[in-house]
């Protein structure tokens, strides 16, 4: 129990510091653009026309909403917090129906597993875990991304935790709350079985047992590189939570009106968008955009 108090503890410093930067994610994956791009420097020092960062965006936000405009959403997100870390850590503790693998082992025992046994149990453990509290916060999930693009049309339908949740079931019921589920449950799968397979195959294959320090910078690196690949399903998730949900960032010209999360796929597969919102810095103008562009240049 005092473990899962600390999770929930340091969950919750860590989400309020990494607010603001979702925030301006968020904004950025539904099309918001409100600042005109300048010409500056790539990483390889060729002048190119870029968007404004993280940093000049953030500047545009406190100007309209102050400091405090940078935390809009935070409640339902540390609701969302608190409970997943409190649901994570009860399924894991729970126990699982042992498998019958073989005449050779009669019954799956992590101890007693092969290397690559005992990573497919604790794997699927861990996907199991992970699905039921996705599964259970994904309505305080969509309340904070509705919450957050409220600031492109000014308005003021999400307001409070508990009102947002009567909004969500007056105007879409139940199905309101999981908007948007699936590709972020396909998302948080495949990036889960990616890490742990690339990061297993490193640690036995690629790296002595001798160099624990390397293997325990294997799981950080494949958790990267998977979280990169499986970003569209982030992407597609969060426009479809917001998605004609009757704020301006959820309807045209910032979004087409898609049937479901496969149409908001292929549409933004073929303008050549999947990757909006990836980055925060040297960001290239998205496609399908135009611009007053900003003559001045920089030498």
């Amino acid at each position: 129990m005092a473990d899962t108090c600390g999770q929930v503890l340091l969950g919750s410093g860590l989400t309020v510091l990494s607010h603001p930067l979702m925030y301006i994610k968020v904004l950025v994956q539904v099309g918001h653009e409100p600042l005109p791009p300048s010409l500056g420097r790539n990483l390889f020092g060729r002048q190119v026309y870029q968007l404004p960062g993280l940093f000049a965006y953030a500047k545009h936000i406190i100007k309209i909403d102050g400091k405090a405009g940078l935390f809009n959403g935070l409640a339902p997100r540390l609701c969302a917090g608190t409970i997943g870390t409190l649901v994570h850590s009860r399924v894991l503790q729970g126990n699982y129906p042992q498998l019958k693998l073989s005449k050779l082992d009669s019954c799956f025992l992590p101890n007693s597993a092969s290397p690559f046994l005992f990573f497919f149990y604790q794997t699927t453990k861990e996907m199991i875990a992970r699905s039921c509290a996705t599964i259970i916060t994904h309505p305080f999930h969509v309340i904070t991304l509705r919450c957050m693009v409220q600031f492109i049309g000014r308005e003021t339908k999400y307001s409070g935790v508990f009102d947002s949740i009567v909004t969500v079931y007056k105007n879409e019921g139940v199905l309101g709350f999981f908007a948007g589920l699936i590709p972020r449950l396909l998302g948080d799968m495949l990036s889960l079985w990616i890490c742990n397979m690339l990061a297993h195959l490193i640690n036995t294959y690629a790296i002595d047992d001798s160099v624990r320090e390397i293997k325990n910078c294997s799981q950080a690196v494949t958790g990267f590189f998977a979280s990169m690949l499986t970003y569209p399903f982030v992407l597609v998730s969060n426009l479809m939570a917001v998605n004609d949900c009757g704020l301006a960032g959820g309807l045209p010209p910032y979004a087409s009106i898609y049937p479901t999360w496969v149409d908001c796929w292929r549409h933004l597969s073929l303008e050549g968008n999947m990757s909006r919102g990836n980055s925060l810095f040297f960001r290239k103008l998205p496609v399908g955009k135009t611009y007053a562009i900003d003559q001045k240049r920089f030498f």
